[in-house]
């Protein structure tokens, strides 16, 4: 298996068991409806840790955009094999999402909220205050990449490294995921939101295109971010990127406190 296809089906492994949780807790008649936020959260670290040890072997599993171009910034992945990654993720995810849209084909139908079918795709704020939002993407991812790069620091029995990444998700699940639903993976949310908006799938909604740079850049910047704050503080390299990243995330951090009255918390 070559690499590209290596990461391709360790995303579209990803996104089926991640997109079909949800799916299963969502969806019409499922055996799974009602399942909650605790099922999904688990099952998320479960489908990380099943797609690493399925292609860790042989691309590294990065899965995620953000995780490849933080790796990337910090001199640990070349930079030339980063489009190659990104376009393998982004194909991995749109064949999973395709392929939970068959998995529950009778189900759609029967399913009368349209929120439902769109959050078997993609992330939506529970808030919508989009600087917020980012901000939520970018904690997020920054806790995943430098969680994966402090787990690397440590004496791990061999095998189980997957495992501990796919917890890790799920603790940031529990923890962050509140406000937006942590795509903290720029290709697992615009993968399937493509998959959505051409699906024909019953009474669907629109596919949410005025949010979905918020789940791109957000991940990007807190993932890029992370390792940038892992190699400067951690391995104790200085590096300008670092000062730059932490000058605009301070913005970011600042312009959504300085817009928060703005927001409109509807029930």
């Amino acid at each position: 298996m070559s690499i590209f296809t290596a990461e391709l089906v360790g995303t579209m492994l990803l996104i089926l068991f991640g997109g079909g949780v949800v799916a299963g807790v969502s969806l019409h008649k499922s055996k799974g409806l009602g399942g909650g936020w605790m099922v999904i959260t688990f099952a998320w670290g479960l489908a990380v840790a099943m797609a690493a040890y399925a292609v860790g072997g042989i691309s590294g599993a990065h899965l995620n955009p953000a995780l490849t171009l933080g790796l990337a910034a910090i001199g640990n992945f070349p930079w030339a094999d980063v489009p190659m990654y990104i376009l393998a993720q982004l194909i991995g995810a749109i064949l999973g999402a395709i392929l939970v849209y068959f998995m529950y084909l009778p189900h759609w139908k029967g399913t009368t909220d349209p929120e439902a079918k769109l959050g078997v795709f993609a992330t939506m704020p529970a808030i919508n205050h989009p600087l917020s939002n980012l901000i939520a993407e970018m904690i997020g991812t920054f806790a995943l990449v430098l969680g994966i790069l402090a787990l690397g620091t440590n004496e791990i029995v061999d095998g189980l490294n997957p495992f501990l990444v796919g917890m890790l998700i799920v603790v940031i699940g529990m923890a962050l995921g509140g406000p937006t639903g942590y795509a903290i993976n720029p290709a697992r949310d615009l993968g399937p939101r493509i998959a959505h908006a051409i699906l024909p799938i019953p009474g669907k909604r629109d596919s949410g295109w005025s949010y979905a740079w918020v789940p791109i850049v957000g991940p990007i910047v807190g993932g890029v971010f992370g390792a940038l704050f892992f190699q400067q503080i951690f391995e104790g390299k200085n590096s300008i990127a670092f000062w730059i990243f932490a000058i605009i995330v301070l913005a970011i951090f600042i312009g959504a406190q300085m817009t928060i009255k703005n927001v409109k918390d509807e029930d």
